[in-house]
């Protein structure tokens, strides 16, 4: 008699999925039976394969993702590193969606919730581009005892792209915490359209006792628009006690395009290996421009 191989319709599930994964044009074909294979499979794959399908559903089902993804952010079930990306995934597609008011208001709600970790998570969710009906939770949430709260409700509310909580940002930065300061600063370069006063907050935190903020400053200006009026500034951070400080102020005078080899050539003797490696770098650059 011969033996019966039971079908095993999970695994034919996930074969097909996998399929959609590599071939993503042929969703477009199969909208409707891809759509809801993909998300059946969200519940069956291993957490690999989940993720993928997170990334593949976000972009070409938006409205038939973003409540499975709510319930993966919810379920305490969940891996933490899924429920995450859950959240982060909500925040993506949150522009997108045709109608997020419920949605939002219980994202909303779970702010409010006694539940830490579920808020944390609907802080991240809810921070989405043009998303105004979060602002006062956010706000509320910069001011809780929590660090974390407190940087990821900054984060959250840079990611609204609201210029208009420029001001509020900044005076906070007046008499927060040092780690909100720091999450403050390196959220504030995302307002592009207020670049200038972005510009004078960091060059006033330049002078700083703190080196590592000095640090983080000088990394942050790189993120916007080269500046030729920083030249002073960085010149005079050349004499920077940190090391590290010394380093990236010749990083930035490279980007200006204002260093001679005359410049440089006196940091191949700097105390700190890293000042030199970048002295050597810069250098090597100028001869690489040269040659060419």
């Amino acid at each position: 008699m011969r033996s019966v191989i039971p079908f095993d319709s999970n695994q034919r599930l996930l074969e097909q999925a996998r399929y959609y994964i590599e071939n993503p044009g042929r969703i477009l074909e199969e909208r409707e039976k891809a759509v809801a294979l993909l998300l059946r499979a969200l519940k069956a794959g291993d957490l690999e394969l989940r993720k993928e399908l997170i990334l593949l559903l976000g972009s070409v089902a938006k409205e038939e993702i973003y409540w499975p993804l709510y319930d993966i952010m919810k379920d305490e079930s969940e891996p933490d590193e899924f429920r995450d990306q859950a959240a982060i995934h909500l925040a993506v597609i949150g522009p997108f969606l045709d109608d997020p008011q419920s949605l939002n208001r219980k994202l909303i709600s779970d702010i409010s919730s006694g539940d830490p970790d579920l808020k944390t998570r609907a802080i991240m969710a809810v921070g989405w581009e043009g998303n105004l009906a979060a602002v006062l939770p956010l706000i509320e949430c910069m001011y809780e005892p929590e660090a974390e709260i407190q940087e990821l409700a900054v984060s959250a509310l840079c990611n609204l792209k609201d210029s208009r909580l420029m001001g509020l940002l900044a005076d906070r930065i007046k008499s927060c915490s040092f780690d909100q300061k720091r999450a403050i600063l390196f959220n504030l370069w995302r307002f592009k359209d207020k670049e200038d006063e972005v510009a004078a907050i960091y060059k006033a935190e330049l002078e700083s006792e703190d080196s590592v903020l000095r640090l983080d400053v000088l990394v942050l200006l790189g993120q916007l628009d080269k500046r030729p009026e920083n030249e002073g500034i960085y010149r005079e951070l050349l004499k920077d006690k940190s090391s590290e400080v010394r380093a990236m102020a010749l990083e930035r005078l490279a980007e200006l395009d204002c260093l001679g080899p005359e410049d440089v050539l006196p940091f191949l003797d700097d105390s700190s290996m890293k000042v030199k490696r970048m002295a050597l770098m810069i250098l090597q650059s100028m001869k690489g421009g040269t040659s060419t």
